[in-house]
């Protein structure tokens, strides 16, 4: 995602968290109001990077110990919470999106700030496959989780970036804004407008520099994408992405990237970052995948590079040169 250039002044703050480039855009409120409000979000992505890392020393790790140990953990109310929402967004999506397959993850080398081009143990991953672990073994009692399965690992990944946004949006309206950007990594929301105008922001192309496409975002709105072409490795001239479909174990090959815009509504933010993943997986069937999550607003980009994209969503686009040729419009 690239934020659009305007010629009102613009207060801007900047940080690295999950993994990723932060930005904070607020708009219509002097240096002075601007500044704590952007950093009271930047420390709040902070402490939710620190306290669900899934590799790291965290409150996530703890829990993932005591899964593989088979003990019962007690947790905060917070990640209690998380595990219960991103269950039910899990069966909203068919377990496409499943965070409980942290260990899978770690078999391909994923939950590594570097990725190397090696297979995972065919053996290991077969054994995976037979047990089949997942969010669902989770059982939550109050502050009390405990499991079915001692494989199953959470790894938060593909959830929290979504739960920073709505985050932020709350600590941004506490403190008096109304109009920002929030950006993480390409996972967007929007509040208000920019300074009279409409947000903007690009989606990128997975094959080319710079944007396929930009549209204008609406007050509330969230913008999510998940792609082949950021966290990935390539052997002998393969590609294999972070997106792992958890029915096969594999990296799915035959998508190169999804965006979805989400409406607004409570949780957009959750919604836009999660939803990505289950379409990605869902590859040709994610109209339906998109339907059963209530996601209206799709643009989906095939291995081949053909283009399909919901009436909804094209109604807003606008390309960057020419459309692609042999844009696909699905109801």
């Amino acid at each position: 995602m690239l934020t659009a250039c305007g010629k009102a002044p613009l207060h801007q703050q900047e940080s690295y968290v999950f993994g990723t480039r932060v930005e904070i855009l607020i708009a219509g409120l002097d240096e002075a109001r601007a500044r704590p409000a952007a950093a009271a979000v930047l420390r709040e992505f902070d402490r939710l990077h620190r306290t669900y890392h899934a590799w790291q020393p965290s409150e996530l790790s703890e829990l993932n110990a005591a899964i593989a140990a088979g003990r019962p953990h007690a947790v905060t109310p917070e990640l209690a919470a998380f595990i219960a929402d991103a269950q039910r967004l899990s069966a909203s999506g068919d377990g496409r999106f499943d965070p409980g397959v942290g260990g899978l993850i770690r078999l391909w080398g994923f939950q590594s700030d570097e990725f190397k081009p090696v297979l995972p143990d065919p053996e290991a991953l077969a054994a995976w496959r037979n047990a089949r672990p997942g969010i669902a073994d989770l059982r939550v009692d109050g502050v009390e989780v405990s499991s079915r399965s001692t494989q199953v690992a959470l790894d938060f990944g593909g959830y929290l970036k979504g739960v920073a946004l709505d985050r932020a949006a709350g600590i941004l309206h506490s403190q008096g804004v109304r109009n920002a950007l929030i950006n993480i990594g390409g996972n967007v929301m929007a509040l208000g407008d920019k300074n009279g105008e409409h947000w903007k922001v690009g989606i990128q192309h997975p094959r080319q520099p710079g944007p396929l496409a930009t549209v204008e975002l609406l007050d509330g709105e969230a913008i999510g994408t998940s792609g082949d072409y950021q966290r990935f490795f390539e052997l002998d001239g393969k590609r294999y992405c972070h997106v792992l479909d958890p029915r096969s174990g594999e990296p799915v090959t035959h998508t190169q990237a999804v965006t979805v815009l989400v409406s607004p509504r409570p949780a957009a933010g959750t919604l836009s970052d999660v939803a990505s993943k289950p379409l990605f997986i869902a590859g040709p069937e994610w109209p339906a995948a998109a339907r059963k999550m209530g996601v209206d607003q799709v643009l989906r980009i095939d291995s081949g590079g053909r283009v399909q994209v919901s009436g909804k969503l094209k109604a807003r686009l606008e390309f960057v040169g020419q459309a692609p040729e042999g844009l696909e419009i699905l109801p």
